[in-house]
């Protein structure tokens, strides 16, 4: 019998440009194979586990005799980042796409979100995190002046250094661009994004702190907390979710804080689902182009993973995928629409099933719901009697 499911997102690790990669400008996209063949990596544990049998996915040998169930998804939804990953692996795909601001937002939301915060906003435009911070980090220390941004997701992102604006203070005014974006500008995201250091040297910091909206169905999450079981949530996945569905939730400094405290949880008392986030291969590499901290990242969780595995309970199933694509070696930095890795094990599970290209991500939580035996989701097909011994 099933009595919990670990269920890790390695945030962005894309497996290749889906059919549709064209409309999003991702043909050429293939996070992980990109990675592996520009970095020579070669995670053995996550291959053990049938990372590299994934069907299209040529970049290492395949394991003759894989220890896990592995596959890919499709996503369905218009969109290719975290808030619209996760919905659909949880249950709710968006067929209608989150409201994008390629040429800034509408002057009536900047000035009442000045007329708010009290503060000026500067920059109202899409940039990456590192750029817009060597562009206007220096006017921002000298005025307190608020650095407002976007990219290609549906995101209404501030960046604000930690001695000019205290951590509480920015995500007040967080919260405060989260009421203002509603309806039709009700963005899927309102980030945090704190930075310390001097100019020519801005680093981003852990406290970054993501105000997501609400699902608008309940998801998975939701009816495991139903049956009375838990549903910890690690790294930012409580954000995600904006709380909704989580029973405890646990913020991390980075992707080796988020395996440690995977880890504690797993090694307490506790039933149902433990779903973290690591997301430090999509913030600190992927959207750097940092190949080579991408590549290592890989392999730090990879040399992780035996512990993982170790502490497992024989009722315990893990669950690994990604949620979209982030090719740190592709032009850009934005992310990148791409078939998702899915890798299932367990010790009640069958070993070296191929599960084939599921046709959405809510295929993930469908079996998740199944495993646990709680209400299903509507979406989504089940893999669990492909997959479960017996």
């Amino acid at each position: 019998m099933i009595n919990r499911v670990i269920w890790i997102v390695l945030d962005s690790l894309g497996c290749g440009a889906l059919p549709d990669a064209e409309r999003f400008g991702d043909v050429g996209s293939n996070t992980l194979c990109n990675t592996v063949k520009a970095t020579q990596i070669v995670p053995q544990n996550l291959k053990k586990l049938g990372l590299f049998n994934i069907n299209g996915i040529d970049c290492l040998p395949n394991e003759a005799y894989p220890d896990g169930n592995y596959g890919k998804c499709i996503e369905i939804s218009e969109g290719k980042d975290t808030t619209v990953g996760h919905w659909e692996m949880t249950g709710v795909s968006s067929t209608n796409p989150l409201p994008t601001y390629p040429n800034g937002f509408p002057k009536e939301i900047m000035e009442e979100f000045e007329r708010l915060t009290e503060r000026k906003a500067i920059a109202n435009k899409t940039s990456s995190g590192t750029g817009i911070l060597e562009e206007l980090g220096e006017h921002h220390v000298l005025t307190g002046d608020l650095i407002v941004y976007t990219s290609a997701d549906s995101v209404f992102q501030i960046a604000a250094h930690e001695e000019v604006v205290p951590i509480d203070e920015l995500y007040r005014y967080c919260e405060i661009a989260r009421r203002i974006l509603q309806d039709e500008h009700a963005v899927a995201r309102v980030i945090a994004r704190p930075f310390i250091g001097k100019q020519g040297d801005y680093t981003r910091t852990s406290n970054r702190r993501d105000y997501s909206l609400s699902p608008p169905k309940a998801t998975v999450l939701d009816h495991i907390k139903e049956a009375n079981l838990d549903v910890i949530g690690i790294g930012k996945i409580e954000d995600i979710f904006n709380n909704v569905g989580i029973t405890e939730a646990l913020h991390t400094h980075d992707n080796m804080d988020g395996v440690d405290q995977t880890l504690n949880y797993m090694k307490q008392d506790n039933k149902g689902l433990i779903f973290t986030n690591l997301v430090e291969f999509d913030s600190s590499w992927g959207h750097r182009n940092n190949v080579e901290g991408y590549g290592q990242g890989i392999m730090d969780f990879d040399n992780r993973l035996p512990e993982i595995l170790e502490n497992m309970l024989d009722s315990d199933v893990l669950i690994i995928n990604a949620d979209h694509g982030c090719d740190p070696t592709m032009p850009g930095t934005d992310h990148s629409r791409e078939y998702i890795p899915l890798i299932a094990y367990g010790k009640e599970l069958k070993k070296g099933v191929n599960l084939g290209v599921r046709s959405t991500f809510a295929d993930i939580g469908k079996t998740v719901a199944d495993l646990l035996k709680v209400r299903p989701i509507e979406e989504g097909i089940s893999f669990k009697s492909e997959i479960i011994k017996g």
